[in-house]
């Protein structure tokens, strides 16, 4: 396997972690520890490394797509606070990205879910998650954009308890069926879900680092209506890129060929400084394996983090 080495993330941010007072434990990114309630959000993948033109043009571009996924407000008001936006409108973009990303694999998926139906439920999820090569997958034939028009709020909970338990345990930290019944009440739960279907969020038009700058500003947006402080809630791209520079900067002997590099952030937040750590690895050194690992308090950073292992 290699030799192994520690480069902790959290070596330049540890001030700004601590300040929101997050222990360290260091437990694998897929198992993130959740402790309470609220903030950040985002996830799938790892981020990519652009240099600063592109990047200029590509954060132009992914701050008009979370407006315009953010015009779901639009639907919400007066049946509902500005400050529960955000609770609708972002449980509802990671459904719609993780449905984008199994996409390719759907068919699969469907036909191991048929073929392995008898096995026992651990031995059945390692092979749907095998089929599906990603780290969680959706059983259920159902997507956004066939939810029935007159039993949508049924329809659309069979389809999120269809995926594996690790993301059916992000829904549940959003309180995700409760705001459902309440849109369902509201006879707006078909408008929002089909306004959402139409977003194309797949891997081929938007990378891992766009859609965790599309996140950033739901969360910007989401803390204004909530009158709180986004900054709170996760860390510039550029300063991420910047530290994260900085923290492998003299870490030549680890990055040498084959051996394992293991970055650790006790305040995972978006899981940014991870994703950046693992991109920033992969480009300077050649057959390095990277271990990503972290922890975050608010449930609704897990996702971002989760999409980083």
């Amino acid at each position: 396997m290699g030799n192994s080495a520690l480069i902790p993330a959290g070596r330049i941010k540890a001030a700004h972690g601590y300040l929101h007072g997050q222990a360290a434990l260091s437990r694998p990114v897929s198992q993130l520890a959740v402790k309470q309630p609220w903030p950040c959000i985002m996830a799938l993948s790892q981020g990519t490394c652009i240099d600063t033109g592109e990047q200029s043009v590509s954060i132009e571009s992914h701050s008009q797509t979370a407006a315009f996924i953010w015009s779901v407000a639009d639907l919400l008001r007066g049946d509902f606070k500005q400050s529960q936006y955000g609770r609708v409108i972002l449980p509802f973009t990671l459904l719609r990205r993780l449905e984008c990303v199994l996409a390719p694999t759907k068919a699969a998926v469907l036909g191991a879910a048929r073929e392995h139906a008898s096995k026992p439920e651990a031995v059945r999820e390692k092979l749907l998650l095998r089929a599906a090569g990603q780290q969680f997958f959706n059983a259920s034939p159902l997507s956004l954009g066939t939810l029935s028009d007159t039993q949508t709020a049924d329809d659309l909970m069979s389809y999120v308890q269809a995926f594996s338990q690790d993301a059916r345990e992000i829904f549940d930290h959003f309180h995700f069926e409760d705001f459902v019944q309440q849109l369902a009440a509201n006879d707006l739960l078909y408008q929002v879900v089909q306004r959402v279907a139409s977003i194309d969020l797949s891997p081929a038009r938007i990378s891992n680092y766009g859609m965790g700058v599309i996140f950033e500003e739901l969360i910007r947006k989401f803390a204004e209506s909530s009158n709180e402080t986004a900054g709170e809630h996760f860390t510039p791209r550029d300063i991420v890129h910047l530290t994260t520079s900085l923290v492998l900067t003299g870490q030549d002997e680890t990055l040498h060929p084959h051996r394992i590099a293991t970055v650790y952030d006790p305040t995972a937040g978006t899981g940014g400084f991870l994703s950046e750590s693992d991109e920033y690895i992969q480009q300077v050194s050649d057959r390095v394996t990277v271990s990503l690992h972290g922890q975050e308090l608010n449930p609704e950073s897990t996702p971002s983090a989760r999409r980083t292992c």
